[in-house]
């Protein structure tokens, strides 16, 4: 009988992570099962502790339970700590065990399937939601010479800074970003969802070597066509950290780092 995993989300008709995983173990020789659970708001920690019952070895999470499931876990990774989300959890010894591998995967993405590596960079992230703040723990340890957080609410802003207390991290409002630059920008906002741009003065992005959009799958999101007419010379979206990231849930899971180029190249819907 092969190990059972899913993920776990609410809408999860859009997931790609049983294609993802079913990639991964049939390039790997992995023997699993790994299905898609339509989360319940009332019952959410029922039906995870249900699977777990039933023989499963994990689950990743995704919106908007990743708060919950780190609060039901037993034991909890420093990234997910900082992050208070969890997006992976392991079913060992009869623990709940918590990870964050957000941050991680985007970094991998940027620095190894984008080859920009952070280290001695400006690096702006726009937002500071739950994908910041997975994000700022391995952008940190990268290394980069300044890391900027810019947010419409400063207060959110100021929480995540006075908690990571570190010497090149700060924060922003947008209007405070005119007439700075920076090597890489990442959206991390929910504008793009909804086809809105993040308020950011005009030219803050025009020494950009690479803009990054969080969301996948959309094409030339408002923010990447706001690169692309400041002439940024490289564009991505997230389908590189929607890959990486599960390959971190895997090789946590099962022992075994898959490789990722093919699934991305796969995934990967042109930018135009």
């Amino acid at each position: 009988m092969s190990d059972r995993y899913a993920v776990i989300g609410r809408p999860i008709n859009h997931t790609k992570s049983p294609l993802i995983h079913g990639l991964f173990a049939e390039a790997s020789g992995q023997a699993l099962e790994y299905g898609a659970i339509e989360g319940g708001l009332d019952d959410f920690e029922t039906q995870v502790l249900h699977f777990r019952r039933d023989g499963g070895r994990g689950m990743n999470i995704t919106a908007p339970f990743k708060l919950r499931a780190f609060e039901l876990a037993d034991r909890r990774s420093e990234r997910a700590q900082l992050a208070r989300a969890a997006n992976a959890l392991k079913f060992e010894d009869g623990r709940i065990l918590a990870e964050n591998f957000d941050g991680i995967g985007l970094l991998r993405d940027i620095e190894e399937n984008l080859g920009e590596p952070l280290r001695d960079t400006r690096v702006l992230m726009l937002g500071a939601g739950g994908a910041v703040r997975g994000a700022l723990l391995p952008f940190l340890q990268a290394g980069p010479r300044e890391l900027v957080i810019a947010n419409r609410d400063m207060a959110k802003a100021l929480t995540l800074r006075n908690e990571l207390n570190h010497p090149r991290l700060r924060i922003s409002r947008y209007e405070e970003l005119e007439g700075l630059g920076f090597d890489i920008v990442v959206n991390a906002t929910s504008a793009s969802l909804t086809g809105e741009l993040p308020p950011l003065p005009k030219g803050v992005l025009a020494e950009t070597r690479l803009a990054y959009e969080l969301a996948y799958g959309k094409g030339l999101t408002p923010f990447l066509r706001m690169a692309k007419a400041q002439g940024v010379a490289r564009m991505a979206d997230g389908v590189g950290m929607l890959v990486e990231q599960a390959a971190e849930a895997f090789a946590w899971w099962r022992g075994v780092r898959p490789e990722t180029r093919g699934v991305i190249d796969r995934l990967t819907i042109a930018l135009e």
